[in-house]
Order: C-alpha cells, then sequence, then structure tokens
C-alpha cells in the first residue's frame, strides 16, 4: 500500500490546495505514482471526470499535476453551498440531495467508510498519496466527528504538514495557536510547518522562526514565496475575483454572482493579451463592456431574484438593446430566458416560477435528475453578429439539473457531445458548456470579433491554449516548492 503526506491549513485559503499540487508535481518528476486526496470538498467550483461523475475542481487540478486522471475517489464527497445554511452533498460523484448544516452534520457520520474506501483504493494504485485537509485542524466545535483533517491524517498514517499563511499576516499566532488547540496525540502527527505566500528576503524570518520551533518542538520545513501563476483556482476566496479594472485592449466584464460558480470558465480569457477580465458586484460598474459573461451559479432563483433587485437586471436589458453582447454560461443561460420553473423544488426554498430576463427565446424547467457530459462541442452555424463564431472549436463539460427549450426565434449556439446546446437570438447568447475557452478555436474567434467590432486589430499576441499554461504553472510552482522546502527532511518523513 502506498505512503501518504498530509497538508492541513491554519485556516481557509492557507495556500493547501496549490502547496499540494506541487508536491504532486514534484514527487511525479522524482518518478513516483503520485495522486491527490480529499474527503470532503466545499467548493462551487467543479469537475466532471470521463466516467461522469462530479468532483473538486481542486482535486481534478492536483490529478493535472501529477499527470493522471482525475477519479472521483480523489474526492468522495462534494458540498456545494446553495446557501447559507445549504448544501447540495455529492458522493462518489453522485447527487444524494440537498441538506440544511445541521442534517448533513448528522449524516456525515455514515460517510466515514466511504472515505476510507475511497482512499484505500488510491493507496493501493499509487506510491504516494498527497492528501488535503479542510479549514483548519483547531476547528474544536467540530471535530468529534471529524471527517477531513487529523481523522484522516489518522486513517491514512499520514505525517502533517501545517501550512500558515503570512501574507494576511499573524503567521507565528495562528501555527501556534493551532498547535495549542490539538491533542497531544494529534500533534504528534504534526511533522513540520510550512509558511506560504511570502513576500520579500526570507532572512528577516530567522529569529522568528527559530522561536517558533523552541515553543512547539516542531521544525519549518520551508518558506514558500507568493507566487502568481495561471492554475484553476478553487472557490470563492480567490483573489481573481478581486480584479475589478480591465488591463486589456478589450474589456470583458464577469457579473459576479452571490452563488457564482465554475468561475474558471474564464481563467483562458484573463489569461489572453488582448483582453482584460473584470468581475462587477455593482451595477454602477458595470460601464459598457465589450462582453458581458452572465456566468453559472449553484442558486439560480436566488441570483436570478438578486440581479431584479440591484438593478442589474435593467441594466443588462439595456446593454443589450443597445447592441452590447451577452454570453450566458449555464445558470447565465437558463436566466436570461423567458421563464424558469421549479416543480419538485430542486432549488430549494425558492419560488416554483420566475420569470427571466427575456433576452433569450427559451423556457427552463428544473428537474432532480442533474445533467453530466464531457465532450467535444463546435458552433453551430450562427447568425447575426455572432456569425464570426461558427464552425469554431472547443472542449467542454456539462453540469446542471433542468432542461432548457429553445422557441421560436432561438438558433442553436452549439454541438456538445452529440447534441444541440444553447441558444443564440441578437446579440444574446447562451450554453450550458463550461470550459468551452480551454482549448480549440473558440476563444481566438471570439477575439476576432470583439476587434472587428471596436475597429482595431488583434494584437498578433496569441497565448498558449489554457492547458498549457497550466503545465508550465505546473512545473514553476515545483521548482519553487523545490528551492523552498528542506526536500531531505521531506523525504525522510515518508
Amino acid at each position: 500500500m502506498g505512503r501518504a503526506i498530509m497538508v492541513q491549513g491554519t485556516c481557509s485559503n492557507a495556500g493547501k490546495s496549490f502547496l499540494c499540487a506541487g508536491l504532486c508535481r514534484l514527487f511525479a518528476q522524482d518518478g513516483l505514482k503520485v495522486a491527490p486526496f480529499k474527503s470532503q470538498n466545499m467548493a462551487l467550483n467543479s469537475f466532471i471526470t470521463r466516467d461522469g461523475l462530479e468532483m473538486g475542481r481542486a482535486q481534478a487540478m492536483q490529478a493535472e499535476a501529477a499527470g493522471v486522471e482525475p477519479d472521483v475517489a480523489m474526492n468522495p464527497i462534494l458540498l456545494k453551498p446553495t446557501s447559507d445554511q445549504g448544501s447540495q452533498v455529492i458522493v462518489n460523484g453522485e447527487v444524494v440531495g440537498t441538506m440544511p448544516a445541521r442534517e448533513y452534520f448528522s449524516y456525515k457520520k455514515r460517510l466515514f467508510p466511504v472515505v476510507r474506501a475511497a482512499y484505500e483504493r488510491l493507496a493501493e494504485a499509487y506510491d504516494l498519496v498527497v492528501v488535503e485537509g479542510a479549514g483548519s485542524p483547531a476547528e474544536i466545535n467540530l471535530k468529534k466527528d471529524d471527517l477531513v483533517n487529523m481523522g484522516i491524517a489518522k486513517m491514512a498514517g499520514a505525517p502533517v504538514l501545517l501550512v500558515g499563511d503570512i501574507d494576511r499576516g499573524g503567521v507565528f499566532a495562528s501555527l501556534y495557536g493551532t498547535m495549542a488547540l490539538l491533542e497531544p496525540d494529534e500533534r504528534r502527527r504534526v511533522k513540520g510547518f510550512l509558511l506560504n505566500k511570502f513576500r520579500g528576503d526570507p532572512s528577516l524570518l530567522t529569529t522568528g522562526l527559530r522561536q517558533l520551533e523552541m515553543l512547539t518542538q516542531i521544525r519549518v520545513l520551508g518558506v514558500v514565496p507568493y507566487l502568481d501563476l495561471p492554475l484553476d483556482d478553487e472557490d470563492s476566496l480567490s483573489p481573481r475575483l478581486l480584479q475589478t479594472q480591465a488591463r486589456g485592449r478589450l474589456d470583458a466584464a464577469v457579473v459576479r454572482l452571490p452563488h457564482l460558480s465554475n468561475f474558471t470558465d474564464f481563467n483562458a480569457l484573463s489569461a489572453h493579451p488582448d483582453i482584460g477580465l473584470r468581475y462587477v458586484s455593482d451595477v454602477q460598474t458595470l460601464g459598457a463592456p465589450d462582453l458581458l459573461f452572465l456566468p453559472g451559479t449553484k442558486n439560480t432563483m436566488g441570483d436570478l431574484a438578486w440581479l431584479k433587485q440591484s438593478g442589474f437586471s435593467a441594466a443588462i436589458a439595456a446593454y443589450a438593446k443597445a447592441g452590447g453582447l451577452v454570453f450566458g454560461i449555464c445558470g447565465g443561460y437558463q436566466m436570461l430566458g423567458l421563464s424558469l420553473d421549479d416543480p419538485d423544488g430542486v432549488e430549494g426554498e425558492g419560488p416554483a416560477h420566475a420569470d427571466g430576463l427575456g433576452l433569450l427565446p427559451v423556457r427552463t424547467v428544473f428537474s432532480r435528475e442533474k445533467t453530466r457530459t464531457r465532450g467535444e462541442g463546435q458552433a453551430a452555424a450562427l447568425p447575426g453578429v455572432w456569425a464570426a463564431l461558427s464552425g469554431s472549436t472547443f472542449a467542454g463539460y456539462e453540469i446542471h439539473m433542468g432542461k432548457t427549450v429553445p422557441l421560436a426565434g432561438a438558433a442553436a449556439f452549439s454541438v456538445l457531445c452529440g447534441h444541440e446546446d444553447g441558444a443564440v437570438s441578437g446579440t444574446v447568447c447562451g450554453s450550458y458548456a463550461h470550459g468551452l475557452f480551454d482549448s480549440g478555436t473558440l476563444l481566438d474567434a471570439l477575439v476576432r470579433l470583439l476587434c472587428r467590432r471596436r475597429g482595431i486589430l488583434p494584437s498578433g499576441g496569441k497565448a498558449p491554449a489554457w492547458r498549457v499554461q497550466k503545465e508550465a504553472g505546473y512545473d514553476a510552482l515545483a521548482a519553487a516548492l523545490r528551492q523552498a522546502l528542506d526536500l531531505p527532511r521531506l523525504y525522510a518523513l515518508l
């Protein structure tokens, strides 16, 4: 059975996911067959495996770094928040229901055998499993039935690296305080500290590092620099979502919905030399972009109501009427339609019916069955302004509950996985396809279209495909870890 090492953090967004990805690439470069593992992930960014199962994008990203195919065993439990109090619960890639927090807290006790079986399957097939924790192991109100941190470290017999985020401040207190709240046997599992996201000269930390080691009897195994790399982010804490100013020749704006999901759809756009991508959460900052995206959401009805209450609904309608290009993806596509119906209460406690934004002649009816497909796509022979995208190619995946039916006046946007997808009418377009700009010719065709509308020529700078950029990012991350970490000590822990 393979060995394991676990990365835990003093808080959410300490950088655990990226560090695990870097370790996966580093160990894979050194000849080990490596798999990532996170027992329970809470995130709205998800991924569809080749066999049509849903898992957290962070572990799919780490599998890419390790050079292996993403497998739902790498993330057996995925929670997708639908509100402040509840989440859709996905176990082994399948939806088991939507539960309020208290109900799930009781239900999760049944899931430890599921987690153990998933981990053991990986441990049998791989030389090393890089395990990621969640939040902090010092959440003393949750430790009794821990399914994500020290409970998993004990199950896997894994040494633990504890990560602190020095960029947000208070890193010494967070590391020391976390150790103080752990039980004696849990403290013994922590074999090293990592300080992450450091900007500056590491030698200035020497006094503090030595004092921390003296107080805890735990060695500091490295100070990792702040890295800005072209890699997919896990969740809504991503700094990408703070980008509110366009920094390119073309202005592409994404409405930052309260339950925004799969914002990784736009990473390839932000990496293109001609596009300045920004996120807008205030209608006053919308302006007049070259292209406006309405993204996916885990609470379509709730976010549709927010669009209407915030003034975005009227602003988007006025923008489209003036000839602005609007592109909706998944939930955004549904909201652009005439109506949305939820007869089975799939969306939770929201209304059973809502009028859409009325910009696409389509109607959506939600159902309990979730569509999960992944494959190649090609834009159809499109009418009007969108004709420039006709025949362009992409690879995409679908994750949605319900069906959207085009009415008279709507042309299909593409053929995806052998069936017609999406709709186009006037300057408004919608699609269920996630990731459609990551590969193929669609992104370049879109840039040419936007440049022509602006009366400018494309810069000629063509960004490498997003997957190529990510591969370079994994290598750069592994190289940074090789320089920052005490690798002999790290290997000794294994």
